[in-house]
């Protein structure tokens, strides 16, 4: 079949030329949502799954248009506008990038997001316009509060690999999803437009629920049904080898440690730099005993290697949190807690002092003939907090210029 006489109009893609959007015969002039589908080589189930759009439509009472975005080398873009489609033919460059090709032409304000293999059941469509129509901006569909029919997921992804990696999301980003990794979603268009995707591949997914924690969606999630594939399809994992699962797990951890690097950072900094401090400060006048412990001049260097490395630590995983800023909610408390004047100030003093607190074991080691000779001494102590003020003052100093920098009142 012809694809462009099985249309009634052919438009170019407004920001690639390579993707041509083709509009079937009959089509919805003014969609509240957009089912939007990336689909390669799915002949064998493109068809009812459209059918089964457009009963989702009917049962969700909603207007609605359906967009595949097609990749394939068989007919699934023909029968897909046979089917009542708008098909987006795009080059094939991953399941990500589908859906940022889709963003300059979907029109609904709601999107529902899935897989054109007729295992997810669009039929169901009523619970996320529901919840888009209560305010929701982020629907995430939810396989473990539906149903998964028996053969339809591969046993270790069931009770291994997608509760541990929800597990482990939920834990860096204090979230509660039940199923990261489900293909039906819903996202308000705005809020799509706004999170600015970059993945390409299968982590687009991780991408979006880490963004959607990041930028404080309002979200909920919903039952959906999972359904095993239909007679002589099979799945893109299969296509591709025994290893895909295992590739798409890992590109999807590396998405979740990538995007909630300030988990990593943040909390476990300032744990060390108080550790730190409580090893540095007490020690100043000299060792401490504690009990049957007595700390002397290393432990108080191990004092100073830890404040060090954790307000390095803390002040990165700050820095991490700023390109999620959407609403500059954390960009301004940040201006407002280094306010250029008072950090630069504080900064200043800090290493004024540790400088006088370092002078005398300068003055003893000239004095000495470039040696020390007399042993540990107090002066010692006071040194390496001195040592512990001047290098805080200088990491200080510097991430007030960074945060200025980035998130500067100018922007």
């Amino acid at each position: 079949m012809d694809l462009a006489k099985s249309a009634v109009r052919v438009e170019a893609h407004p920001e690639d030329s390579e993707i041509t959007l083709l509009i079937p015969a009959v089509d919805e002039s003014d969609p509240e949502l957009s089912i939007v589908i990336p689909a390669m080589n799915e002949s064998l189930t493109i068809a009812q799954f459209v059918a089964w759009c457009h009963e989702g439509i009917r049962s969700a009472d909603v207007r609605a248009e359906i967009l595949i975005v097609d990749s394939s080398t068989d007919d699934t873009a023909e029968r897909a506008l046979a089917a009542g489609a708008r098909v987006l033919k795009a080059p094939a460059r991953g399941l990500g990038r589908a859906y940022i090709d889709a963003i300059p032409v979907i029109r609904g304000r709601w999107v529902v997001m899935g897989d054109a293999d007729c295992t997810y059941d669009f039929r169901r469509l009523a619970p996320f316009v529901e919840r888009f129509r209560a305010g929701d901006e982020y629907v995430m569909g939810s396989r473990w509060k539906g149903s998964i029919e028996k053969g339809s997921m591969p046993t270790h992804h069931q009770y291994f690999g997608t509760p541990l990696t929800t597990w482990i999301l939920n834990r860096i980003y204090g979230s509660s999803f039940s199923d990261i990794h489900c293909g039906m979603r819903g996202i308000t268009l705005e809020a799509l437009r706004r999170m600015g995707l970059a993945s390409q591949s299968w982590e687009y997914a991780s991408e979006m629920v880490l963004k959607s924690v990041h930028f404080e969606l309002q979200t909920a999630e919903v039952p959906v049904t999972f359904l095993k594939d239909q007679e002589g399809r099979v799945s893109h994992h299969r296509r591709l080898g025994w290893l895909s699962p295992f590739r798409a797990a890992w590109i999807n951890l590396r998405a979740m440690f990538v995007y909630g690097a300030d988990f990593f950072l943040v909390k476990p900094g300032f744990v060390a730099l108080l550790v730190g401090l409580l090893l540095t400060v007490p020690q100043a006048g000299g060792p401490l005993t504690v009990g049957p412990v007595t700390f002397s001049l290393f432990w108080m260097l191990l004092g100073l290697a830890l404040a060090v490395v954790g307000l390095q630590s803390f002040y990165l995983g700050l820095l991490t949190r700023l390109p999620f800023d959407y609403g500059r909610g954390r960009a301004d408390r940040l201006l407002r807690w280094f306010a250029y004047n008072r950090a630069t100030t504080i900064s200043g003093m800090a290493v004024v002092g540790g400088v006088i607190l370092a002078l005398p074991l300068v003055v003893r080691y000239i004095s000495d003939d470039l040696s020390f000779t007399d042993g540990v001494t107090p002066f010692d102590h006071l040194a390496i907090l001195g040592l512990l003020f001047i290098t805080m003052g200088f990491q200080t100093f510097t991430f007030t210029l960074v945060v200025h920098a980035f998130a500067g009142e100018g922007k």
